[in-house]
């Protein structure tokens, strides 16, 4: 046999065992991967559409669909058909201000437009001063108070479903809307949209579903079991409204231009007949006090009805002022004596509704000033328990508030975290910042002053900016000085007469920081200062409401300004 050429330079190739075994090993490795994906595919697969719902073997609460179980802080009581949540929870999820009340033993809670009285021993319930027979009371479990939500949906203005074969109990809050739909084949619900996704449900075709979302091809449901999923949104048909949502209405649309109408308690209501006050939208009289035997009282008699009507012929809302007791020593007690009975805030409430209704209020002001520290907390209540009564019947409730930088009486004696998240309007008495009782000549608004405080309300205190209306001055005061520099006199000066008090040809100077004009001038052996409030100091200021997105403005007190405040103030707060 003749034997080929061998290629010049080249030599036979071959393969080593450990080269067979490595290619072997990686053939094998690669069909292992292969067959396990295979594998896992399977799974999936059926995992998708076999693997079964999981089973509550603790009750399970979904609050507006949301499972908020894990936030309970107690178990979820079920006794004779009732259902109970502990005090801590309906604090949790309805009403963080509910309390029980000492005084007689119940428990106090407000929703909305709702303020009810639940009994520890009682099947009552009061629900804005009307008593309803129930089915059971309150009740207390090793320190725990628990209420019986199930009995209280009006209250809380809610549906509840108690799903025993799932153990689920669903609560909806019927002013949101709700859609619901019908499912057009036998399908499994998912935890996600996720390729491998656990199975909470199976949901038959015909049956009906509620809707809570829809987004990339699928939606986001809840069955009739309460358990809340996902499947395609090709499953679902003849989606409905079972309800819409109930945005809150307000009384006035855009900004808020309030103005303080004051006269005295031995006064009468001024006749405004003939006049307008352009721009204005809402005024408030001073109609009613707390005299200094602690009674409620009203000033109204057939001028404040003129009042009345002359307000509402002009389209202006009518929300009086509320003040305590008018002088300072006996406002202290007086007040206290008030805030610190539930009973007795409850008479004051019961006597400010009826007073709104006999005279077809829109709204109330609550004007307390000067009351003891110790009593923020009472004082918050008596706002909280009021509220709600005046809401359902559609009026405004407004507070008055000073800055949160004085003394104890003055302004350590609000809690305006509370007042503002529970009232429709908290207002910042802007003024006084050199007050009647001040040592030193100072400005009585300064625009730094006001931008500071405003920081502190919107983000110290977590005031919403639309409940925050600005106070703002219609007056000045001249300050006197002797020789020593001591403060002598400092008589308020309203801004009308402010050309007048002034001597001609006097030196105005602008500050900047204060955004106004001030004057400094001798009279014999006395200084004269004054921080002037006109229209330019005023604009200055209400640029701040805009600049903070607030509620509006409101002026004290009319009668004290000049013509030109009105046409400005419409056109600012009309940006």
């Amino acid at each position: 046999m003749r034997r080929g050429k061998r290629e010049l330079g080249k030599e036979p190739k071959t393969i080593s065992y450990g080269e067979t075994e490595k290619k072997k090993k990686i053939i094998i490795a690669t069909g292992i991967i292969i067959i396990t994906m295979i594998i896992l595919f399977i799974i999936a697969m059926i995992a998708n559409n076999y693997i079964i719902l999981d089973n509550n073997t603790t009750t399970n609460l979904i609050i507006n669909n949301t499972n908020v179980t894990s936030n309970l802080k107690n178990e979820i009581i079920q006794e004779d058909g009732v259902i109970y949540l502990s005090e801590d929870d309906i604090a949790n999820f309805f009403d963080k201000h509910i309390y029980l009340e000492e005084e007689n033993q119940k428990i106090i809670t407000t929703y909305d437009k709702k303020i009810a009285e639940v009994s520890l021993d009682e099947d009552v319930i009061n629900i804005n001063g009307a008593d309803k027979n129930i089915s059971a009371h309150a009740v207390e479990r090793d320190g725990t108070v628990y209420i019986p939500i199930s009995e209280m949906t009006e209250v809380y203005d809610i549906e509840i479903d108690n799903i025993e074969n799932t153990n689920i109990i669903t609560m909806d809050s019927l002013d949101r809307g709700q859609n619901k739909a019908v499912v057009t084949s036998t399908v499994s619900v998912k935890s996600s949209t996720n390729f491998i996704a656990r199975t909470v449900d199976r949901i038959e075709k015909g049956e009906t579903v509620i809707v809570i979302s829809s987004d990339g091809g699928y939606s986001k449901i809840r069955t009739e079991n309460g358990k809340i999923g996902y499947i395609k949104t090709n499953k679902l048909a003849n989606e409905y409204v079972v309800r819409e949502d109930m945005p809150e209405e307000k009384q006035i649309e855009g900004k808020i231009n309030m103005t303080w109408d004051y006269y005295s308690e031995v006064g009468s209501a001024p006749d405004r007949s003939g006049t307008t006050i352009d721009g204005v939208n809402v005024v408030s009289p001073a109609f009613f006090y707390i005299d200094e035997n602690g009674i409620f009282r009203e000033n109204i008699g057939a001028s404040g009805e003129a009042y009345i009507d002359w307000a509402h012929g002009n389209g202006y809302k009518v929300w009086p002022m509320v003040s305590n007791a008018p002088a300072a020593n006996e406002s202290l007690e007086i007040t206290s004596e008030i805030m610190n009975s539930y009973e007795n805030r409850k008479q004051l409430i019961e006597q400010i509704v009826e007073a709104c209704v006999t005279y077809d209020l829109d709204g109330i002001n609550i004007d307390f000033e000067n009351m003891k520290q110790e009593d923020k907390d009472v004082y918050s209540r008596f706002i909280i328990e009021l509220t709600p009564r005046l809401n359902e019947m559609g009026m405004v409730v407004s507070v008055d508030v000073t800055a949160p930088d004085g003394g104890e009486t003055w302004s350590m004696c609000f809690d305006r975290n509370v007042i503002g998240d529970v009232a429709d309007y908290i207002i910042f008495m802007a003024y006084d910042q050199n007050g009647l009782s001040s040592t030193k000549a100072g400005t009585t608004a300064g625009y730094n002053w006001i931008a500071l405080n405003l920081v502190k309300f919107l983000q110290t205190e977590e005031i919403d900016s639309d409940k925050l209306i600005l106070g703002i001055p219609f007056y000045t005061r001249l300050w006197t000085e002797d020789s020593n520099g001591e403060v002598v006199r400092n008589p308020t000066v309203n801004m009308e007469d402010i050309e007048e008090v002034l001597p001609d040809n006097v030196q105005k100077t602008w500050d900047d920081e204060l955004k106004q004009y001030y004057v400094e001038y001798q009279d014999g052996s006395y200084t004269r200062k004054m921080w002037i409030e006109d229209v330019e100091s005023l604009k200055a200021k209400v640029s701040l409401v805009n600049e903070n997105n607030l509620a509006g403005v409101a002026s004290w007190q009319y009668g004290m300004e000049t013509e030109d405040v009105w046409p400005m103030l419409k056109e600012e707060l009309e940006q």
